[in-house]
């Protein structure tokens, strides 16, 4: 999943930033509204955080923007500013959710899955599952016929994305823009080589294959094919 934080608060933003990346988000962090609205516009997040008080474009008017150009992105407003007219104003513009300084980082993860799991068509439960193997977005677990997988954080991500949207054929730009973040730099066969990591450690002890390879037009997680 791919995240963009917008934070004038440049030692918060980071500090975000840092952690969501430790949690196997792919992150982009910019410090002022013009910037978080380029980004937006040019790059499809999964969900956007965003600081209401921002120069150059505040969160609120980088929002309307945003939706008035037919971006549906979820977002979460991240603000000092508590009052409830403050909170109307943020839900109003298009907002998905707000969370008030200061906060703690285990809050923001559970508003951020909240969020992700509404935009995924109301999914209550924090279990992902294709076939027999589960994910667990809350603890980070990772099950296969009984037995826990260990993934990097990298896998984590990768898998996570694939089993978001399971059955659907996914190329290698699309989990590319939505597992790697603007700083990534590596080879251009990354993806091909998370997806042999996660074909061994899924596939590796089991007959029947999840992961499936469509040449020319990218990969499949989901059950038996033909």
């Amino acid at each position: 999943m791919r995240i963009l934080v917008a934070e004038d608060e440049c030692s918060l933003a980071d500090v975000i930033s840092k952690r969501l990346k430790r949690e196997g988000y792919a992150v982009d962090t910019v410090y002022d509204g013009e910037a978080a609205y380029d980004f937006l516009e040019g790059t499809e997040y999964d969900i956007a955080l965003l600081d209401i008080m921002m120069p150059k474009m505040d969160g609120l008017e980088v929002l309307g923007r945003y939706r008035a150009s037919g971006g549906s992105a979820p977002v979460i407003f991240i603000t000092a500013k508590d009052a409830l007219s403050d909170r109307v104003d943020g839900l109003d513009a298009g907002a998905d959710d707000y969370i008030i300084k200061p906060f703690s980082f285990d809050e923001l993860l559970a508003r951020i899955r909240s969020v992700l799991r509404r935009a995924c068509g109301g999914m209550k439960s924090n279990i992902l599952r294709v076939e027999d193997l589960t994910l667990d977005t809350s603890s980070g677990i990772v099950k296969r016929g009984g037995r826990t997988i260990e993934l990097s954080g990298k896998e984590y991500a990768l898998l996570k994305y694939m089993m978001s949207n399971a059955d659907m054929i996914l190329s290698r730009d699309a989990i590319l823009s939505h597992v790697w973040d603007y700083s990534y730099e590596g080879q251009s066969n990354m993806v091909d080589v998370y997806i042999r990591y996660l074909r061994k450690k899924i596939d590796g002890f089991n007959e029947r294959p999840l992961i499936h390879t469509f040449r020319g037009r990218g990969y499949m997680i989901g059950g038996r094919i033909g």
